[in-house]
């Protein structure tokens, strides 16, 4: 019987990365967004219009990784507060443009310098190098997962983002 593999979790990279998220996700969440009644996929949201302008809720979905269907929910929601506007593209009636409120560039101003000092504690004492390299690391894993490395792979929709996968022979 052959031996059964082990899994370290301490040395698993995707329980690392997962603790690490849902410990800044967790600090960010009670420092600075429930107070608004934000939820971390809505601030993706507003902080993705703050850096790209208006988009189509498709684009918004790919940068934000948040699925199209829960993304349309938030934005909903968004709008019900007044931080976003929705109206229809010039260009397609089938496409919704989303874009920022001033009240919502407002609410940014205030929550970026939390998010930045909640990452300046996050990342202390690590040496500039050594942070670069992380971001390049993971930046390159996700790149991995989500775009195609051949011929035979699918495409696979996780949390907004297309993860390539290999497809079954048929039988």
């Amino acid at each position: 019987m052959p031996q059964r593999k082990t899994l370290k979790l301490s040395e698993y990279l995707p329980y690392l990365v997962n603790r690490l998220g849902s410990a800044l996700v967790m600090r960010f969440s009670e420092d600075a967004l429930a107070r608004h009644g934000l939820s971390i996929a809505m601030w993706r949201v507003l902080v993705a219009l703050s850096d790209n302008g208006p988009r189509r809720q498709v684009d918004l979905s790919e940068i934000t990784s948040v699925d199209v269907s829960t993304l349309s929910r938030l934005i909903t929601r968004l709008v019900q507060t007044g931080l976003v506007t929705r109206k229809r593209s010039s260009r397609s009636n089938r496409e919704v443009i989303v874009a920022l409120t001033p009240r919502a560039e407002r609410l940014i101003g205030e929550l970026v310098p939390i998010a930045l000092r909640l990452e300046r504690t996050a990342i202390s004492g690590l040496p500039a190098a050594e942070l670069q390299a992380t971001k390049a690391a993971l930046r390159a894993m996700y790149r991995n997962l989500t775009q195609p490395k051949g011929p035979g792979l699918a495409a696979t929709k996780v949390s907004g983002a297309v993860v390539r996968r290999r497809r079954r022979p048929r039988s």
